[in-house]
């Protein structure tokens, strides 16, 4: 098997239906699998989706994957993960609609570079702009404190304010970058197999950054690739989890990678200043969700 492209589904029937579609109904030159995991879905997505791609079951072209409760986004994919054979693994979201032979290029750009771990495409937004998450810098103390200043807003395009989101950077050209977003991310299992899977300590926030950390430090290149593209429904994925939730996993994530990677590279002082800054601005969204529901 060439290629396991891993979907997590959880309660985006119509999202998740949307994606494999989009991979289904092309012709490809590489043989692949899919791996469809259903978070615990509380509704019948996964009964119809099974419905909606029988055939394709009964092939072994997808295989269903059901998880008895909802333990995150890093918990799933691991699920699917252990049961890989392929050469290389595509993590998906399941508000994406794959574009043109985005995929065969992805895997022939990385099939000519074996040095290669972990390679994200093009992803755009429904309105044609980039979401500016699929290529960024580790998330450093001096990284972090520019965005979230505003400096990187106010300055976009120099290198030292704009490192967050490379946004000095063509967006039409490939690179190598620090991290990538999971909604795709294109992965050799030989890296797998070396730097291990996903870590479950992250819900839904952070692990793409905490895998591509621990690709690159192994010796592994993590590339932006322009030449292929997707098309991602952002936040279509987690509509129906709880906001305040949200909210604390992201603030959350950005703690659990900061003690994991960081914290032994700083001061206790820096460390303290960090600490608040990701308590306050999570306080801060709690409060203003709380308040804009109120009104």
């Amino acid at each position: 098997m060439d290629l396991s492209i891993i979907i997590v589904n959880y309660q985006t029937y119509e999202l998740t239906k949307q994606t494999i579609d989009s991979i289904i109904n092309k012709d490809h030159p590489f043989q692949y699998e899919i791996f469809m995991v259903d978070n615990a879905s509380p509704d019948d997505s996964l009964e119809r989706l099974q419905k909606d791609f029988a055939r394709e079951q009964e092939t072994g072209l997808i295989k269903f994957m059901a998880n008895n409760r909802n333990s995150g986004f890093a918990h799933a994919n691991n699920l699917a993960l252990k049961e890989n054979n392929a050469k290389y693994v595509l993590l998906l979201n399941s508000d994406t609609v794959i574009l043109n032979r985005a995929l065969a290029k992805c895997i022939k750009h990385m099939e000519e570079d074996s040095s290669i771990g972990a390679l994200g495409c093009k992803v755009v937004l429904p309105d044609g702009s980039l979401d500016k998450a699929c290529r960024r810098s580790f998330p450093t103390f001096s990284v972090s404190f520019y965005r979230m200043v505003g400096l990187s807003r106010l300055f976009p395009k120099s290198k030292r304010f704009g490192k967050y989101n490379l946004t000095f950077l063509d967006e039409n050209q490939t690179y190598e970058v620090d991290c990538l977003v999971g909604a795709f991310m294109l992965v050799r299992s030989e890296a797998i197999h070396e730097v291990g899977l996903l870590d479950e300590q992250f819900f839904m926030y952070g692990e793409d950054i905490d895998w591509c950390y621990r690709i690159k430090s192994g010796g592994w290149k993590v590339v932006y690739y322009s030449d292929a593209e997707i098309v991602h429904y952002k936040g279509g994925s987690n509509n129906n989890l709880d906001k305040p939730r949200l909210i604390r996993e992201f603030y959350r994530s950005m703690y659990l990678f900061y003690n994991k990677h960081y914290m032994d590279n700083y001061s206790f002082i820096i460390t303290g200043i960090t600490y608040l800054g990701i308590g306050g601005i999570c306080g801060l969204k709690l409060i203003l969700n709380r308040l804009k529901n109120i009104i």
